[in-house]
């Protein structure tokens, strides 16, 4: 695995755990910034051919 899949696969981790927290936590505008991270990650990592499990 590449450290480019990697450093994806690391970001996505901790954008799903940071969401989960502020979900929890009644953090709309944290939960909303992280899900448009989430989503860009993804989209990046589809542009590169990087299959996401989640």
């Amino acid at each position: 695995m590449g450290e480019f899949t990697t450093t994806i696969e690391t970001r996505l981790n901790q954008a799903y755990e940071g969401l989960q927290e502020a979900t929890a936590n009644g953090d709309d505008f944290l939960a909303d910034t992280l899900t448009a991270e989430i989503e860009d990650l993804r989209r990046l990592a589809v542009d590169h051919g990087i299959a996401i499990e989640r």
